[in-house]
């Protein structure tokens, strides 16, 4: 039997063939197809690496890739160091990695900025360096900080919202638990088994501790009223109403014990002020005052950057509207807090 062909070695001409071919199988534009080519193989030489064991996947990626939970390409990486490998001298107690009060936990976090940053660009960045270098893919690694973008030379392009480059963002203020392995494939699999793509098996967060994540998260925005970092913020909101709709949200509702700790961890290391000037309490978003709905010029904004990641496929074009999709977070938000 002959060995199937490896996408990496396919001239640019078959490679778009070959894109071309899923997208119509699948319904999903062929830059996007090429694009979670990437991610797949940036998890794959990352999790077989030395620091697979102390690394956690996480995030809307995770949900899209691990848990199939939601239907949407998600295209950053979002990851953890475990922060009792990076701070060990500051934690005494490994079983309860939180700072025993606010003055520590500035000084912890001060330490995890500083040395993450060195990690990253010690250990992080050759080993995708040489992984890159030992298969002659075309692609090249800029660092910045806590972050790494890969950037592959894309024969495919698209509307422009979606860039040839995958963003990796590390973060090492948390152990990243619960978290167990998963295997990963290309969204191209589906649709061309026959042709060799990268595959993963990332140790990746529990799918209930992202819902609090990102659902902590949002409150902040909303208290706030305002978004930071550009657009892409809309895929939170849409990624809840997924959890939702499969039942993850409620187990994670019903897990009170999570929520308690998702939200110990925003108050020690995510502290954010609302539009009022007070410090945001996260513990009182799990406990009956959660809010799910921007208002105002936020709200506006959040439905714009809606729009743009329907215009730019990321998500499929039989999706509910946007105030169908807010109605259904209303009905959450008033389950969430009367729990």
């Amino acid at each position: 039997m002959n060995e199937p062909a490896s996408y990496f070695l396919l001239s640019n001409q078959d490679k778009v063939d070959a894109l071309e071919t899923a997208a119509s199988i699948l319904g999903r534009p062929s830059d996007l197809l090429e694009k979670d080519i990437w991610v797949v193989w940036t998890l794959g030489a990352l999790f077989e690496s030395d620091i697979g064991d102390h690394l956690v996947f996480k995030g809307g990626t995770s949900l899209s890739k691990a848990y199939k939970a939601i239907d949407r390409f998600s295209e950053d990486v979002d990851l953890t160091h475990d922060i009792r490998q990076i701070i060990p001298d500051l934690i005494t107690d490994p079983e309860n990695p939180y700072p025993p009060s606010r003055s520590q936990a500035q000084k912890w976090t001060e330490a995890v900025r500083e040395r993450l940053s060195d990690w990253v660009k010690e250990i992080v960045l050759p080993i995708l360096e040489n992984q890159i270098k030992s298969e002659s893919l075309p692609a090249s690694l800029r660092e910045e900080g806590d972050k790494i973008y890969l950037d592959y030379e894309a024969v495919r392009s698209g509307t422009g919202y979606v860039r040839p480059s995958v963003l990796l963002e590390f973060g090492a203020r948390s152990t990243g638990e619960p978290a167990n392995r998963h295997e990963v494939h290309c969204d191209i699999f589906d649709a061309l088994p026959e042709l060799r793509t990268p595959t993963a098996n990332p140790r990746v967060m529990s799918a209930q501790r992202t819902f609090w994540e990102k659902a902590t998260a949002i409150h902040a925005y909303c208290l706030r009223g305002e978004f930071r970092g550009g657009d892409r913020y809309a895929r939170h909101w849409f990624d809840l109403d997924c959890l939702d709709k499969i039942g993850i949200a409620q187990d994670a509702i019903d897990d009170r014990p999570l929520a308690r700790d998702t939200a110990k961890h925003k108050q020690h290391f995510f502290r954010e002020k609302s539009q009022s000037g007070e410090v945001i309490d996260y513990g009182a978003a799990v406990t009956g005052q959660l809010c799910l709905v921007p208002k105002g010029e936020a709200f506006e904004a959040l439905e714009h950057d809606y729009s743009k990641m329907l215009d730019a496929g990321l998500l499929r074009q039989d999706v509910d509207e946007f105030g169908e999709m807010i109605a259904r977070l209303k009905r959450l938000q008033h389950r969430a807090n009367a729990s």
